[in-house]
């Protein structure tokens, strides 16, 4: 097995070797090839970009002949078409395009140089539809090529907006011709080709590539060279190296190729240049197998000097390593060992003090809701007051006329004033006992919770303040028809802070107004049925600042006194001891509401 690895070892080193080699040599000779490639193809750009670039001026000057700017602004006679086709003949011909014309807004030719074969700048052609009018009408100078209308020329059009004084009254354009770039190919010295703006190849020196798109052609352009015409009727057909080809790659290699890609400076072409790389890869090939033979005979030499020595080192090496390791992963595991039972004690130190915190907090809780509770109590005394005063007077009243009845024997009325204490009795009952149930302090059981009760129950508690301010109530839940899953003394606490408040903030209200709603929907997150309780108010809302800290402890909008910010930190905390939460937002017309979205069902059992 030694000897097998020492020997794969080897022959692992000769092909690292010759594959270094190879690749060096390959990395080095694509250097050089493209290096060269390189300035042929800045010579081939500048020599494309002179031809082109030469006469993109001509179109700017057009419009400052006065025979063009007369023929666009009055009437087109005879004479003055004449003229203008005189000077754009003119023009033509000393600058070399293939035409020079002009066309009026609608896009149809007015003047032009060509009197003789068909084109776009044939008199009385109608070239709307193609780019460089529009753009130029647009007041761009507009820059694309396009195959001719009827004569199948290519060319590449230059337009420029000619303006009578800030207004666009035509276009001024000239069309350059491509054959000179014919000559240029040779410089080049591989296939190369031109593609404009839609990648698509409009000159290339193999002829099999022209008019290939060098990407899938999408339904939009296809479509907008449908409308357009730039390639006429021409067939577009997939370029070969579709599937792998990078147009925005300056250097790529695809197979045995070499593919090197410049744009053209101020034109939306782009040359690429395909170099082939069989040459490169011999020579590398060549050079990686004259660098494994180097190295085999390096191998070999050092393998027979040093097998033995080197045997005997790795076992010596190899027993002082087992053995240190050995020492070390007794040591780790004894350490990890205490480790483990230091942090097992540790957590459960953890968790008994935890479960104590947790009952401490729940407990501080409880006593924090129950003295919220008997705070609200204290400050409905007033009124609770009110309600057993007028009870109490009519019962002491009706008894001392009873005792005269008794006293008379008259018994029938004395019957009378004994059922009208009996009810007034009752009725003290039935004030008193909201209070005893609101006041009980007991841990929270959900259930299901009738929200119009609660309702009532709450609104009862304010009902002097309720009178004494004419608030006008409005309780849109009947008891009965929504129920939560909640503990109902509880959410009959945060009611009454909720109402509180909002008699607070409609203490300057003129005509203060108390809105109680409630429903049910279903939750799109989560599943289930919910349950919405409104309290509005239409008192003078909140400041954007007091609503960020509104459910801060002993934050509060009241006067110093009044109190100590804490309801509603309290009211939240309960509510989402339900599983639900408080919303607040400004209500329409002014004044502020709060929802609670509690669960409306309790947890099902599967």
């Amino acid at each position: 097995m030694r000897r097998f690895l020492a020997t794969a070892a080897a022959l692992a080193l000769m092909g690292a070797s010759a594959l270094l080699s190879y690749r060096h040599g390959e990395q080095a000779g694509v250097r050089q090839l493209q290096g060269e490639a390189n300035h042929r193809l800045d010579l081939f750009a500048s020599a494309v970009e002179g031809m082109v670039k030469r006469s993109e001026h001509v179109p700017a000057t057009i419009q400052l002949n006065p025979e063009i700017l007369a023929l666009l602004r009055g009437p087109a006679s005879p004479a003055r078409v004449a003229a203008a086709n005189s000077y754009l003949r003119r023009l033509n011909a000393h600058v070399g395009s293939l035409a020079a014309f002009t066309l009026d807004v609608r896009g149809v030719v007015v003047a032009s140089s060509n009197d003789s074969h068909p084109d776009d700048s044939m008199l009385g052609t109608d070239v709307s539809f193609r780019p460089y009018f529009l753009e130029a009408l647009s007041g761009r100078v507009g820059r694309h090529f396009a195959i001719g209308v009827d004569g199948r020329i290519p060319g590449y059009f230059v337009s420029h907006p000619i303006r009578d004084g800030a207004q666009v009254v035509g276009v001024a354009a000239i069309k350059i011709s491509l054959d000179p770039i014919d000559q240029t190919w040779a410089m080049v010295g591989a296939p190369a080709l031109l593609a404009d703006a839609n990648r698509i190849v409009i000159h290339s020196s193999y002829l099999p590539w022209r008019y290939t798109a060098l990407a899938p052609l999408t339904l939009e352009q296809r479509v907008d060279m449908q409308l357009t015409r730039m390639y006429n009727d021409m067939p577009i057909q997939q370029f070969p190296l579709v599937p792998r080809l990078d147009q925005q790659a300056e250097r790529q290699r695809i197979d045995e190729q070499l593919v090197l890609t410049r744009p053209l400076d101020g034109m939306d072409w782009r040359v690429m240049l395909f170099l082939d790389l069989k040459d490169v890869r011999h020579g590398a090939l060549v050079q990686g197998a004259m660098s494994a033979v180097a190295a085999a005979f390096v191998v070999l030499l050092v393998l027979v000097l040093a097998q033995a020595r080197r045997i005997q080192r790795q076992r010596r090496e190899g027993r002082r390593i087992l053995e240190s390791a050995n020492a070390e992963l007794e040591s780790k595991v004894e350490a990890r060992t205490q480790d483990l039972v230091d942090a097992n004690a540790q957590l459960t130190r953890e968790v008994r003090e935890r479960e104590q915190a947790e009952q401490s907090l729940r407990a501080a809780q409880n006593e924090l809701v129950q003295t919220a509770k008997m705070a609200v109590l204290g400050q409905l005394a007033a009124g609770i007051t009110h309600e057993l005063t007028q009870p109490l007077g009519a019962i002491r009243t009706l008894s001392g006329n009873a005792e005269e009845f008794l006293r008379r024997g008259q018994m029938d009325p004395l019957a009378g004033n004994l059922q009208i204490i009996a009810r007034l009795t009752d009725q003290m009952g039935n004030i008193i006992q909201p209070l005893k149930a609101f006041a009980r302090k007991s841990d929270a059981v959900h259930g299901a919770t009738d929200i119009g009760q609660t309702f009532s129950n709450a609104l009862f508690l304010y009902g002097l303040r309720l009178r004494k301010m004419r608030v006008n109530v409005i309780n849109a839940c009947a008891p009965g028809t929504v129920f939560a899953w909640c503990d109902a003394n509880r959410l009959e606490q945060v009611l009454i802070n909720l109402i509180g408040n909002a008699l607070d903030a409609m203490a300057a209200a003129p005509e203060p107004s108390l809105v109680l709603r409630a429903g049910s929907f279903a939750r799109m997150t989560g599943g289930g049925r919910w349950t919405w309780i409104d309290v509005e108010d239409n008192g003078a809302g909140l400041s954007p600042k007091a609503r960020e800290q509104l459910f801060e402890p002993f934050f509060t909008t009241k006067a110093p006194g009044a109190g100590l910010g804490l309801g509603l930190v309290i009211s939240r905390d309960i509510v989402r001891g339900f599983g639900g939460d408080i919303l607040v937002s400004d209500r329409h017309g002014g004044g502020t509401c709060f929802r609670l979205q509690i669960p409306a069902e309790g947890p099902t059992t599967p």
